[in-house]
């Protein structure tokens, strides 16, 4: 199943008209992106789009569009006296577009939805100094106290203008990915269904269909020119932000089909309970997993927002014990020099290298992205879907980002329009909206979408040189995905 989007997408749609202010807090690899994708498909005043960031690597590119340029870092000190004016100034309605980092994801979209502006981030992000804040224990730094916390601002403030949470490729996109190869299986099995209108519908199909979890799985093969250095950390998007996630502790949505329990794992107290985490940093945490082009592949469980947020919106009952409930979790193979990086940073007992460089599309000789989900024990094995987006394609599709990124600010696009488009829908996560709509307006970023199933399990080509502690009666056993 492949649906390729040819490369030329001009002339460029412009989806709706932004009548207040544009405020982006961030301007790194993602939004460099952004900014065109921005400027391509929505009507706005230019004299009211504003940029914030303490560094000014790239104020070119917003002073030859006549970009203001505010150079500050926002803090929890000084972030509503900054922010207010610009996300007020010459009245409508405005959008703040947080591709920060160590910036409150949650306080920010509360000012924003105080000021009925709109607003839209990649990823629950918290204040400076949570990631390592000792003090919290390793459940309170996590990803589900982070989200928990979101989800409580809903309750708490129910309706009301649209904030858009944790709207990127992963978590984002990935989220949209799910139902539609959740759709595509039910097909290929015979299942008979209508496609779902409700949270409820969606969670009642994928028990049919007999899912039993789902792997974020990816493989990036971006290849610099320039060999990786001693000392530096070199990745595809924010070194900042990935070296922030690896070092939380792993997490992953557990699923009821699970019999064997992680040693290392710990169960949360509260919440939706629909998670666990390990007491071991994620980017030091392998899996087995699969993607297209390369096959069977080792690969990180890196905490991730979706990994809860899907485990969470596909469950079947409530409580400890639901009757369903999907294992699911990222499975993450960054590029080379990634890997070489994260191995060098816990070498030095999880000390980050001084130096970051992300790899810009001009350095890149060749690979691609290859993001998508894999659902996995159902009738057909396994089966990924999703984007496999070269350096090629994307330098043909948009500027100033590689293939990672593209595969980022296309689903910020996307969730901004949809937003846009449901103007009173209140805090919403991406598994809950219109994966039609907004895969229609990504996909013209994407380059291949493709879907392919596969025979491997992680009880395939096992070496069986040493006793393994595994459970040859269900592959699809998590007991038997983790590297141990």
């Amino acid at each position: 199943m492949t649906d390729h989007v040819p490369v030329s997408s001009t002339p460029y749609q412009v989806y709706a008209k932004i009548s207040g202010p544009i405020v982006m807090i961030g301007f790194g690899s993602i939004g460099r992106g952004t900014l065109p994708l921005i400027e391509r498909h929505f009507e706005y005043d230019k004299e009211r789009f504003v940029v914030i960031d303490p560094q000014d690597d790239d104020i070119a590119l917003l002073n030859e569009r006549g970009i203001r340029f505010v150079q500050t870092h926002v803090t929890k000190d000084n972030y509503r006296e900054l922010l207010t004016p610009l996300l007020t100034q010459g009245g409508g309605q405005g959008f703040c577009v947080n591709l920060s980092v160590d910036v409150s994801s949650l306080d920010v979209m509360k000012l924003c939805r105080e000021n009925k502006t709109f607003y839209i981030d990649t990823v629950v992000e918290p204040w400076l100094g949570f990631y390592f804040d000792e003090s919290l224990g390793t459940a309170g730094r996590s990803n589900y106290a982070l989200r928990e916390a979101v989800l409580a601002e809903r309750r708490n403030n129910p309706g009301g203008t649209t904030a858009v949470s944790c709207c990127g490729a992963n978590p984002g996109m990935v989220s949209w990915f799910v139902k539609q190869a959740l759709v595509d299986v039910a097909r290929e099995t015979g299942v008979k269904f209508d496609i779902p209108t409700t949270r409820d519908g969606w969670a009642q199909l994928m028990q049919q269909v007999g899912v039993k979890g789902i792997h974020i799985a990816e493989r990036d093969t971006q290849r610099s020119k320039n060999p990786k250095k001693m000392g530096v950390f070199v990745n595809t998007w924010s070194v900042e932000g990935f070296i922030s996630e690896g070092l939380q502790p792993a997490e992953l949505g557990w699923g009821s089909h699970e019999k064997w329990f992680p040693p290392t794992g710990k169960r949360h107290e509260t919440g939706c309970k629909a998670a666990i985490y390990l007491l071991q940093p994620g980017a030091n945490t392998r899996v087995q997993s699969w993607c297209p082009t390369p096959g069977p592949q080792y690969a990180f469980l890196v905490t991730h927002n979706e990994a809860i947020s899907i485990a969470d919106y596909y469950t079947v009952g409530s409580g400890d014990t639901p009757a369903y409930r999907p294992t699911c979790h990222y499975a993450y193979h960054p590029s080379n020099d990634a890997v070489l990086s994260v191995h060098e940073m816990f070498g030095s007992s999880g000390n980050p290298q001084k130096q970051h460089h992300i790899l810009e599309e001009a350095e890149i000789v060749d690979g691609a992205d290859e993001l998508g989900v894999l659902l996995y024990g159902h009738a057909k094995n396994a089966y990924w879907y999703g984007s496999q987006l070269t350096i090629e394609e994307t330098r043909a599709l948009a500027p100033y980002q590689n293939a990672t990124g593209l595969q980022v600010t296309s689903a910020v696009l996307a969730g901004m329009v949809w937003a846009l488009e449901n103007p009173e829908a209140g805090i919403v996560e991406t598994d809950e909206m219109d994966y039609q709509r907004c895969l229609d307006i990504q996909k013209q970023y994407l380059g291949k979408m493709a879907g392919y199933y596969t025979d491997w399990t992680p009880l395939q080509n096992r070496p069986g040189l040493f006793a393994e502690d595994i459970d040859e009666s269900d592959p699809w056993q998590f007991r038997n995905i983790l590297v141990r």
